[in-house]
């Protein structure tokens, strides 16, 4: 008996966290062939380059939106192939957050919502130039989250060091 009543009072000193999903859609879509129909008599031994980037925007209260960006840049020798970017954006509700764990909740769960459908916009850009399919690897943003998370706070100690040099 005492076990419920202690369950129900953790119950109500949690707060009510809310994460949805409420649209997904593709922001911005652009594929560039620079070579044109040359970089078809050339071998096929490609250097692929991927840079991803995150973007948050607060749409009202507790709606955001996050845009996550995939530039693929595909080169034979020194010459591009080909350059993609996909920015694949999505609206969600988050409630009963805040600070860290909002932070981590946009830049984490968001784009790995999001990557998937980018990856899929990427690999039919691709195919439609007439290029060999390019299916991209699956990315850990909890990883990439602590990383800039403890790359920033090295910065900010180093801001601290400097200014009691001086």
């Amino acid at each position: 008996m005492a076990e419920e009543q202690n369950g129900a009072a953790n119950n109500a000193e949690a707060p009510d966290v809310q994460f949805a999903m409420q649209r997904i859609y593709l922001k911005d879509l652009s594929f560039e062939t620079p070579m044109g129909a040359e970089v078809f008599k050339k071998q096929w031994k490609p250097q692929v380059n991927q840079e991803l980037n995150t973007k948050t925007a607060k749409i009202e209260d507790d709606l955001y939106e996050v845009a996550l960006t995939l530039t693929i840049t595909v080169k034979l020798e020194d010459e591009t192939a080909f350059l993609v970017e996909v920015q694949q954006a999505g609206l969600f509700s988050v409630k009963g957050l805040e600070g860290q764990q909002l932070a981590q909740a946009l830049n984490t769960a968001c784009p790995q919502i999001l990557f998937p459908y980018a990856r899929e916009v990427v690999d039919n850009a691709v195919t439609k130039g007439s290029f060999p399919a390019l299916m991209l690897p699956p990315i850990n943003f909890d990883a990439l989250f602590a990383s800039a998370l403890k790359q920033a706070q090295e910065q900010g100690e180093g801001a601290k060091e400097e200014q009691a040099e001086t």
